[in-house]
């Protein structure tokens, strides 16, 4: 069983091993994209494959769109010579459930698979060809937080960019040439108000250029005017992990010969499969100056930029984030290294489970597109628990510093707002006393562990220096240099009422071997 076989004679074990194949016609698709294109989606890898392009099968397979995505790589080139190109565009989505059952379908709605670097002039030239097409109505994006940055050096370099949002620009003037053709810059990148970060990345390149005068000064109006390009923000929710050894003994147990692992140079883990959980939310304001794929056929809500704001705080400040945060500090500190194996750990369950519904659901504001209680009650009862998700405490610790002025912050900010009572933060406070154990870089059991990755991490280290892992009393005054930081929770917690009573909590994690999970289960059993 290979992915190429579904354009030839189907076999019949597709069917018997429980392969849901293509229900369209996919060289009919191919040949309609390639002459009127309607998507380009920057960003070839794994999340693509198991989202957008999923919702995009879903679409076609209903008979009611006939256009497929074209896939564009600008960083990692490896992943079209080596993911896309061997296997004709197409691959497999396994889809990871929490009942231990496993869904596998055949993704073919990828039309066309091209690098964005003018060194290759066959596919830039293509681009460039797609981008004067009038009928294009949406460039999309899956670059990660980092690949809208700006780089002055970039910005130097003229019209021969070498970073994605430079090149980015560099097609969106082709389309200004053509006849200032209007077009929907969509970002599908998990980080907040996503359009206005592709918005300031391509108008520094336009603006720059204009003053340089490499191009007219009414292109930096273009992309400007709302008539013509717009930005409009979106929330996205799906773990998409890499490939995992268990999947892929399942698709080799099949038959199923396209399996294999590829890690390219630049250390991007991939595979013709691509495997992720099966809950996934896509919200998008719905502001499009040339129309758009009929996305909604797939399940994407499309709503109004208040909406979509209301549905990422739900997610971020409350209903998801604080509680992978959560599970990541107290996850290091008692030794675990699976997600799914913490959710078997009464203490850590008790914590997130009552911190969501007890703590931070009182401050959410319902967005009226998804309902906050079955949103949190997904996260705990079937994706956090989900055995086929290899996603570990040490990997979501990763950036601490700069996750908790949102996941915790914006809380803490809210029911001073509303007159809430604050001595009704009871685990909030416990969470964020376990950072300040953490940072510490000694486990539960005494064993020194490296703490994750993080800008601020031996500036914040140093200040808990001079504390010990013992019995008995010590000086825990270092703490309150820690806890009125308001660039690391987004408030002086003095000043919140709260830096107290988490200083006390903090002395009792310190005490000794065992304290982490004594503590840990004091204050979960009593809440």
């Amino acid at each position: 069983m290979k992915l190429t076989e579904i354009k030839k004679e189907i076999a019949p074990q597709w069917a018997e091993k429980g392969y849901q194949l293509p229900g369209f016609d996919i060289e009919a698709v191919r040949a309609r994209t390639y002459e009127q294109p309607t998507w380009v989606h920057f960003g070839a890898g794994n999340l693509f494959r198991a989202f957008p392009a999923a919702v995009l099968q879903q679409v076609l397979d209903t008979g009611k769109y006939d256009r497929g995505v074209i896939v564009v790589e600008g960083f990692d080139f490896e992943i079209i010579d080596k993911v896309y190109t061997p296997y004709e565009n197409l691959s497999l989505l396994v889809c990871l459930q929490s009942d231990g059952n496993i869904r596998k379908k055949v993704i073919a709605s990828v039309a066309e698979s091209l690098k964005a670097d003018m060194r290759f002039t066959r596919d830039w030239a293509r681009l460039s060809d797609i981008f004067r097409n009038p009928g294009l109505q949406m460039l999309s994006f899956t670059i990660t937080e980092k690949g809208y940055k700006v780089a002055p050096a970039d910005l130097e370099r003229g019209l021969e960019p070498a970073m994605i949002m430079g090149k980015v620009t560099l097609l969106l003037y082709e389309r200004f040439l053509a006849g200032a053709l209007p077009l929907t810059l969509q970002s599908m990148d998990n980080c907040s108000h996503n359009g206005d970060r592709v918005r300031e990345a391509v108008l520094a390149y336009a603006s720059r250029w204009a003053e340089d005068g490499l191009v007219p000064g009414e292109f930096p109006a273009y992309v400007q005017d709302p008539a013509k390009v717009t930005y409009p923000w979106s929330m996205i929710d799906k773990i998409t992990p890499r490939p995992d050894e268990k999947v892929q003994k399942m698709l080799a147990e099949d038959g199923f010969e396209d399996n294999s692992p590829i890690l390219t140079e630049k250390r991007t883990y991939t595979a013709p499969f691509v495997n992720a959980e099966e809950t996934e939310y896509l919200v998008i304001e719905d502001t499009y100056s040339n129309g758009r794929p009929p996305l909604e056929l797939g399940g994407v809500l499309y709503v109004d930029r208040e909406t979509v704001d209301k549905v990422e705080r739900m997610k971020v400040c409350t209903c998801l984030n604080p509680l992978h945060t959560a599970m990541s500090v107290y996850g290091c500190l008692l030794g675990y290294d699976l997600i799914s194996e913490e959710m078997k750990d009464e203490d850590i369950r008790g914590l997130i489970t009552k911190l969501g519904y007890m703590e931070a659901m009182p401050v959410v504001v319902d967005p009226g597109v998804l309902r906050p209680a079955d949103f949190i009650d997904a996260v705990l009862t079937r994706r956090l628990p989900n055995p086929f998700m290899p996603d570990a405490p040490q990997r979501i610790a990763t950036d601490t510093s700069q996750k908790l002025p949102i996941r915790f912050g914006e809380t803490i900010k809210a029911y001073g707002e509303r007159g809430l009572n604050m001595d009704d933060l009871v685990l909030l406070p416990l969470v964020l006393a376990g950072y300040g154990r953490y940072l510490k870089g000694i486990d539960d059991e005494g064993r020194i562990f490296e703490p994750s990755p993080d800008p601020l991490l031996e500036e914040l280290r140093a200040i808990v220096a001079p504390l010990e892992v013992r019995e008995g009393q010590q000086d825990f005054s270092c703490l309150r240099t820690l806890y009125s930081r308001r660039d690391v929770f987004g408030v002086d917690l003095y000043e919140s009422g709260l830096g107290g009573r988490i200083e006390k909590m903090t002395a009792e994690l310190y005490a000794g071997v065992g304290a982490v999970r004594r503590t840990l289960h004091r204050y979960v059993s009593a809440r």
